[in-house]
């Protein structure tokens, strides 16, 4: 069964001056203020679409690697991802970069290697992101 996630935005002013927030209504864990100097320079406490996405992307990821290695027979003891996402204002993202260590008992590193790539081919944030260069580095702990 298709499940639907919602989440909505109030913006006040311009873009260059306005800002907004961002609120997280399937989950109701909060609500988040965000702006264009978010986005273009500094974060100075607020959020942007770009760390919304790296949030989205990073945990999508980590649950298809460990869906991924659990099936092949070595579920992972932790994985950490990281993912960084490269706003250029004028163009837009510019590429996605995952890094992700793992501690997983019985897989060396050309396994693990070999699942994350998987993974990055395949999870849904991955898949609807794929008109961007998505890049990946993948270690054992």
């Amino acid at each position: 069964m298709a499940t639907v996630r919602h989440a909505h935005t109030v913006w006040q002013g311009d873009l260059l001056k306005g800002s907004g927030t961002v609120s997280l209504d399937s989950s109701g864990i909060g609500s988040y203020d965000v702006s264009w100097p978010a986005r273009s320079e500094e974060p100075n406490g607020k959020t942007s679409p770009e760390e919304l996405i790296a949030a989205a992307h990073s945990s999508c990821f980590s649950m298809a690697l460990s869906h991924g290695l659990a099936g092949a027979g070595n579920p992972p003891t932790r994985l950490e991802t990281k993912a960084d996402v490269t706003f250029q204002p004028g163009e837009g993202i510019t590429g996605i970069h995952l890094t992700v260590r793992g501690e997983v008992p019985g897989l060396d590193a050309d396994g693990f290697r070999a699942a994350a790539e998987d993974a990055k081919k395949n999870c849904p944030v991955s898949q609807a992101l794929s008109g961007t260069t998505i890049t990946l580095d993948a270690e054992l702990a």
